[in-house]
């Protein structure tokens, strides 16, 4: 069982910036997607390059951004938990109560974008709590378990098929209403629906293990303190770097056939440790690079804010009761929208942080956290 080495948890600035980078690169690659409206309509103006940004972002940022959320999730959970540990207080309760909140505030977004994975990640939050009475040895087995997608193995080894008609039915009935609905006829769809369309997603790309996997491993990677700039830790963060990136360049030239839909997964997941690698790695070796990512420190300080912001922003631009900007713009278009979007953010967030501590969501979201708390 796994018990506090009484270490101070210090902020952790390096996961500020990834937070930053995952929130940014989710706005961004919801513009590509015109925030999931994939319209059969010709779009008005598009550019020769728009299949290339596509595939590029794709590549980059396509659930690597979401998966580098889940993480820091996780790495947040072990510091409120190990810091209530070291006062003698359980945090399991209170951690259940603030998942609840997470729920809440999914519900709120889910109105405005049905992509929303608030909901999803409040459930998976919950799975933490159990998982971090166990000693590492139990963790990095779990971890291990998830990593290689269970779930698409078996379904290879045994023949199985998943049956995904029912979420190719309510994407149709959702997309033909960003398209043509009202707001209420949308939010209602949203909520209704959002949370099944989220979860069968998550089943149809590979990412119902692999994200709690990531929760977990990032618990486990803060449990082991290597995003503090301690001891060997920045040398293990270059192994990483290297051995990811070698195993995605090895991958990138094979073509994996019936392996893909256990494959692609775990190459996704590759990449994703490859960019969490690579900034960790740059944010203790280069002062310069420091100082550039401290922007995206600010931004990723405000990250539920920014979630929820770039849902009701982008769905204004994108969908028929807004902008309609869905089949006006391509792709290229539309991730400078994206862009535009972020430094929006960001300059929101510089405003709100020189008269405040916290994000206004992030704010109350702890307040809530602890009502009735001494």
């Amino acid at each position: 069982m796994y018990k506090t080495r009484f270490l101070p948890n210090t902020r952790i600035d390096v996961a500020d910036a990834l937070r930053g980078i995952a929130v940014a690169g989710i706005i961004l690659y919801h513009s590509v997607e015109h925030f999931d409206v994939f319209t059969k309509e010709t779009i008005l103006h598009t550019l020769p390059c728009d299949q290339t940004v596509a595939d590029v972002l794709a590549w980059l940022l396509s659930g690597k951004m979401y998966g580098i959320f889940a993480m820091l999730f996780g790495l947040s959970f072990f510091i409120m938990n190990d810091n209530q540990q070291q006062k003698g207080r359980s945090f399991s309760g209170r951690f259940a109560w603030r998942m609840c909140l997470l729920f809440m505030f999914g519900i709120i977004n889910v109105a405005f974008y049905d992509g929303d994975i608030l909901m999803l990640y409040a459930c998976y939050g919950l799975l933490l709590i159990p998982i971090s009475y166990l000693s590492s040895k139990w963790v990095w087995c779990i971890i291990v378990l998830l990593a290689i997608q269970p779930v698409e193995l078996f379904c290879l080894l045994s023949g199985t098929t998943i049956d995904h008609t029912r979420l190719f039915e309510i994407y149709n009935q959702t997309i033909a209403l960003h398209e043509h609905g009202t707001f209420w006829e949308n939010a209602v769809n949203n909520v209704r629906y959002g949370f099944e369309l989220n979860l069968r997603f998550n089943v149809f790309s590979g990412r119902l293990t692999q994200l709690l996997c990531l929760f977990i491993l990032g618990m486990q990677l803060c449990r082991h303190r290597l995003f503090y700039n301690e001891g060997n830790n920045l040398k293990i963060w270059h192994a990483i770097l290297c051995l990811s990136a070698a195993l995605v360049i090895g991958l990138s030239f094979v073509d994996f056939g019936a392996l893909d839909i256990w494959l692609k997964p775990i190459y996704n997941l590759f990449i994703l440790l490859m960019i969490v690698s690579s900034v960790v790695s740059a944010w203790y070796a280069f002062e310069g690079v420091r100082r550039v990512l401290s922007h995206l420190c600010t931004f990723g300080r405000m990250s539920l804010t920014n979630y929820l912001l770039q849902s009701v922003i982008g769905c204004f631009i994108f969908y028929g009761y807004g902008l309609g900007c869905y089949y006006k713009l391509g792709i290229t278009y539309a991730v400078l929208v994206g862009l535009s979007m972020v430094i929006v953010q960001y300059l929101f967030c510089r405003l709100w942080f020189s008269s405040h501590q916290r994000g206004p969501l992030e704010g109350l979201w702890r307040k809530l956290t602890w009502i009735s708390s001494k």
